[in-house]
């Protein structure tokens, strides 16, 4: 009886504390759709506290996304290069930033007359050319691709004759590429063809151009090189690529088609009857033991 008493004695006291556990109780109960709602609010902030971390992770690694991209595109396909000197006025102007396709020399393309093209400083054209001195920013960003390259030296000219092409300049008169004279409308206006350095004739090596700038009593282009050691010729391989467009300033905005000058008939006589007759000549070698025989078959079967 002590101990029973003892324990109805104490049922008042544990209710107190059923109750206070039922309070609490439902934060955990599945099946109580208050709990539910508590438990809920309680795991968003947890949500998106993992969100934001997990974006934190990522970022890193799409920054080296978009580095190693913009690098692949510098390499493969488009470049972006400044142009530093009056040289090809008025095509182009002191300041201007054009992009220049690279990926279609990778597929075997060569410049072709008309074109606007980089290619690497030759044999030291720019020698004496004052060079920028970039800080780490500018090298890191032209490196990748962001930024037109401030210490490479590249030239940009103007493809005037390629390979197999005869081309010459006299004094007072229009340039001529295998006896066709070029209409210039390009030219800076009050410059002549060539008065300042006639040339030629003479023929284009396979493999090489001949190039003139635009602005030509402003230009150091193959005339001024034709007692060093490339004749003043630039190596197909020394070509960046071709420049397609004047990207910046946004007011100077234009794509750099080539002039229909290059386009008239008979200018690609001698380079294009050199091309088409090695095919032929290839094709008919091959067509003649076929033939030879093919006769043979049918006399033997005849027989």
């Amino acid at each position: 009886m002590a101990v029973g008493a003892r324990t109805g004695r104490e049922e008042p006291e544990e209710r107190p504390e059923v109750a206070v556990d039922s309070e609490t109780a439902p934060s955990g109960d599945p099946g109580d759709g208050l709990g539910a709602g508590d438990g809920a609010e309680q795991e968003e902030p947890e949500e998106g506290g993992r969100r934001q971390r997990s974006f934190w992770k990522e970022l890193p690694l799409l920054v080296i996304i978009a580095l190693v991209l913009a690098l692949l595109i510098k390499t493969f396909l488009v470049q972006a290069f400044s142009i530093p000197s009056d040289s090809m006025q008025n095509t182009l102007q002191r300041g201007d930033r054009v992009l220049v396709d690279k990926l279609t020399p990778w597929f075997g393309s060569e410049p072709e007359r008309g074109e606007v093209v980089v290619f690497h400083d030759p044999n030291n054209w720019l020698e004496g050319e004052p060079t920028p001195d970039p800080n780490a920013v500018q090298k890191f960003l032209s490196f990748i691709g962001l930024m037109p390259s401030a210490e490479e030296k590249d030239l940009i000219k103007r493809v005037i004759a390629v390979g197999g092409d005869t081309v010459q300049c006299e004094k007072g008169g229009p340039v001529k590429v295998n006896g066709k004279a070029l209409v210039e409308p390009y030219i800076y206006p009050g410059n002549t063809a060539c008065d300042d350095k006639p040339f030629g004739p003479f023929k284009v090596p396979d493999g090489k151009i001949w190039v003139m700038g635009d602005h030509r009593q402003n230009s150091y282009d193959s005339r001024w090189h034709m007692d060093d050691a490339t004749k003043g010729f630039v190596p197909v391989d020394k070509v960046v690529g071709r420049a397609v467009v004047v990207a910046w300033p946004v007011t100077r905005w234009a794509t750099l088609p080539i002039p229909d000058t290059f386009d008239q008939p008979g200018i690609n006589t001698t380079a294009a009857a050199a091309l088409g007759a090695a095919p032929l000549g290839l094709g008919l070698a091959g067509a003649l033991p076929l033939v030879l025989w093919r006769r043979r078959k049918l006399t033997a079967d005849r027989g």
